[in-house]
Formats: structure tokens, C-alpha cells, sequence
């Protein structure tokens, strides 16, 4: 009996697919032996590399997103004019089996012939060159705060207490107080008169919380850490200089972004981690030619700058509807369903910086005293499922607000919360049906 074969349509007849390592690459360009060689992964090496693949008249390659490995090796290839598929690594998996670097290409080959593979999102240049200068500021940032950390517990070993007294020891009245006690000040009531205007303690409480016990090696680590802080707000203010240039060469290179002027937000907070000299709020309304994200309740200027940097606008328009840029972000649910009934429908792992930014921005929307639709939504998912569930499904309707503000040109409209009305009538009148209450026993007047 003949052994029955089962026969694929090949889509990409002249594709290729490389296993990316860190000290070698595998490339494949079909399933015979004398098809696969090893490249060194120095810049001559990819070049011969991309000679070796045009000799095999190769047009379109796949290959993982192994680490950090891939970019030198991509950019190599689209400048010789292939056609390169970035892969996530999940989408790539063997099967059961002995795994092995060739076969690993052989496998990414014959996946991508097939048409099996899709390309993970990539941002424009412009885009990448911005969020390597903002990814970095946020690098520093979290150094900054874990510096921050550091003096404040040295002053408490010290028996400093100006974390009781002052709210943020970074800040102004904090600052002044460190530097002079590094300095050798021991005196609590010069230390005090160091306050700042906008401190709410008085001058005799912080007086009481700085009587210090006089050791000398805790006053020494006090002092490296605060060089450590001053040399890390150094280099965020480099960042800051590079992303207003930045910016500024974004925008200057698109006479439709370049047109657009909007008037200030005074009311829109800001605190010390925005950049500094860098209007974001007219930079963010040119960059997104014309669309106000910062009309959005609980949207900050981090937030705004994450999504210049991570995706720009270009970037969001690549997503074909809201609900895929949602699945991007991992803040919309992987429903699995099977025989019509839902067997999973939890959110995946995985986060990246947007997503972390829009979280951050659904947090300070259930913040928010005044009552918004944006809140009101916030606080009707708390209610039934908690604090956790809230963020992430006002993150997604974030998302879903922005992809249509940016893609459609849908302006945000900020009602006056009659859709939550409408929805609490509904509920009232189901509760009533529920129950088959009469007018007569809600004491409801009838005509």
C-alpha cells in the first residue's frame, strides 16, 4: 500500500529562515542538507551573509526575535532589499523532539514557505531613534528613585527623620535640608529654616525630626548617594536635550504636522519626572497631527510621550481595527473557545511600555474625584470585581479611544455621564421585573 502525502501550497517559493544566536546564525534556504550554512554574527559576516542569500535568489526571510541579536542582522538585510518577517519565538516552536540550531532553521524555512508567519510590529526609524532616547531617560528615572531610597534610609540610620516631615525628600524643602546636612550643618533649627514656602510641616516639627546622632559612616553614604543623585538628574537632562531634538526633527520634516498650534493646559499636572523645557502638549497635538489625546481624562505627559515613542502615529495606524492594537497591548482578553462554550478567556502575559504607561494613566482615572464617564466606568468594574479588573478594562477602553481618535479622527466627548444613568435605569427596571414589584409598592404616584 502507497504511502498517501499530503501536499501544502507554498506561498513564499523563495524564502529563507534563520535561527539567530549569540555567537552564530544559522540560515536555511530549503530542507536539504546542502542548503544550510553558519555565519559569524561580526558586521562582514552579515554582509556575506546577505551576498550568500542573493546568490540563492532568495527574496523574503524570517526569522526570530531572539533578544537584542536580530537588529544589527535586520537592518543589514532590508538595506540589501529582502523582504524580512520578524517573528515572535512562540510562533516558531518545533515539534516534540531533538532540538537543534539546524533544525531550528530548517523548521523557521519551512513555516515561512508555507505562509504560516506573521510579522511581529516593528515603529518607523524616526519612531525607534525616540523611544532608544525615552527608554533610556525611564532607565535613569529608576535609578534616580532607587538613589532616592538609599538617602532615605542613611537619614533614617542617622535618625533623620524627614521622610516623617517632608512628603517627598527629593523635592525642594528635602534637597535643601540633605545638601546642607552633607555639608556638616548639625544645627536642626538652621536645618529648618531651610523650608520651603509650599511645606505644609512648620519650622519647629521639622526642627524636632532632625536631631541627628552623629555617625559618621552613615553621613558618608549619604553623601556618595546624593553625587549618585546629582549625576543621574545630570544625564536626564541630556535625555531631555536629545528628545526636544528629537521632536523638533520630527515635526519640522512634515509641513501637516508643522501647521498645528494649540493653546496651553494649565490645569494638566506636572510633576518633576516631566521633561523639562519640552512643551509636550503642543509637541503631542503636532505629532499626532491635530488630535488632543491630552483631552483625555487621567492622560499625563508621560503617557503621551510613551505613546510617541513606542508606536507614533504611523505605528498605530498599522493596526487594522482597535481590537488588534488592544491584543498588542496584551490588555485585551485571549478568549479560547471550544464546542461553543469558553474554556479561557484570561488576559495574557506579558507588558511592554505602553501598556505600563496606560495602566498607570486607568489608575489616576479611579483617582479622580469628580465624577467622569471614564471614571464612572472605572468604579462600576471595581465594584463587581475589584481594583486589579478596573485598570486593566479602563486601559483597554484607553487604547480603544486613542486607536479611534488617532486612525478615525473621532474627537473625544466628554458627556456629562448620561450613558451611566441610562445603564443604572436598566438595571433598576430588571431588578423590578426581577422581583415582579407593582408601582403601588415602590410608592410610585400613578396618574
Amino acid at each position: 500500500m502507497e504511502e498517501e502525502q499530503i501536499s501544502m501550497e507554498i506561498v513564499n517559493p523563495h524564502a529563507a529562515g534563520i535561527d539567530v544566536g549569540s555567537r552564530s546564525h544559522w540560515v536555511a534556504v530549503g530542507q536539504k542538507e546542502t542548503d544550510i550554512r553558519e555565519f559569524g554574527v561580526f558586521n562582514q559576516d552579515l554582509f556575506e551573509m546577505a551576498d550568500w542569500l542573493f546568490d540563492k535568489r532568495v527574496k523574503t526571510v524570517a526569522m526570530e526575535s531572539t533578544g537584542t541579536y536580530w537588529q544589527n542582522l535586520y537592518a543589514v538585510l532590508i538595506s540589501k532589499g529582502f523582504h524580512v518577517i520578524l517573528c515572535n519565538g512562540k510562533f516558531t516552536k518545533n515539534i516534540k523532539g531533538k532540538k537543534t540550531d539546524v533544525k531550528d532553521c530548517q523548521w523557521i524555512q519551512k513555516l515561512h514557505s508555507l505562509g504560516l508567519l506573521s510579522s511581529s510590529f516593528l515603529p518607523d526609524g524616526k519612531t525607534e531613534e525616540l523611544r532608544t532616547y525615552c527608554r533610556q531617560r525611564a532607565n535613569l528615572l529608576h535609578q534616580a528613585a532607587s538613589t532616592s531610597r538609599k538617602m532615605q534610609k542613611n537619614l533614617r540610620l542617622l535618625n533623620l527623620r524627614l521622610d516623617v516631615v517632608v512628603k517627598d525628600i527629593c523635592g525642594l524643602t528635602g534637597l535643601l535640608i540633605i545638601r546642607a546636612i552633607c555639608n556638616g550643618e548639625t544645627n536642626p533649627q538652621k536645618l529648618a529654616a531651610l523650608r520651603h514656602g509650599n511645606c505644609r510641616k512648620s519650622e519647629e516639627e521639622i526642627a524636632k525630626a532632625l536631631q541627628s546622632n552623629g555617625r559618621k559612616d552613615y553621613l558618608f553614604a549619604l553623601r556618595q548617594e546624593l553625587d549618585t543623585y546629582d549625576h543621574l538628574q545630570k544625564k536626564i537632562q541630556q535625555c531631555d536635550v536629545e528628545i526636544e531634538k528629537m521632536l523638533e526633527e520630527i515635526i519640522a520634516s512634515d509641513d501637516n504636522k508643522r501647521q498645528h498650534h494649540i493653546e496651553p493646559k494649565p490645569y494638566k499636572r506636572i510633576n518633576k519626572n516631566t521633561p523639562e523645557n519640552i512643551d509636550l502638549n503642543l509637541k503631542s497635538y503636532q505629532m499626532f497631527e491635530g488630535t488632543d489625546l491630552l483631552a483625555i481624562e487621567g492622560m499625563s505627559y508621560s503617557t503621551v510621550l510613551s505613546l510617541m515613542s513606542e508606536v507614533g502615529i504611523e505605528g498605530i495606524r498599522k493596526f487594522p481595527s482597535a481590537k488588534h492594537f488592544c491584543s498588542w497591548l496584551r490588555i485585551a482578553p485571549n478568549n479560547k473557545v471550544s464546542g461553543g462554550k469558553v474554556l479561557s478567556s484570561k488576559v495574557p502575559k506579558g507588558s511592554n511600555r505602553l501598556k505600563i504607561a496606560l495602566r498607570n494613566a486607568a489608575n489616576a482615572i479611579g483617582n479622580l474625584k469628580d465624577s467622569t464617564p471614564l471614571r464612572d466606568f472605572f468604579q462600576r468594574i471595581n465594584f463587581r470585581k475589584g481594583r486589579v479588573s478596573a485598570i486593566s478594562a479602563t486601559a483597554r477602553k484607553l487604547a480603544v479611544i486613542i486607536w479611534n481618535m488617532v486612525v478615525k479622527g473621532t474627537p473625544y466627548n466628554n458627556p456629562e455621564g448620561y450613558l451611566f444613568l441610562d445603564q443604572k435605569r436598566k438595571r433598576i427596571q430588571k431588578q423590578i421585573a426581577k422581583f415582579e414589584l407593582k408601582p403601588e409598592d415602590l410608592n410610585f404616584a400613578t396618574n
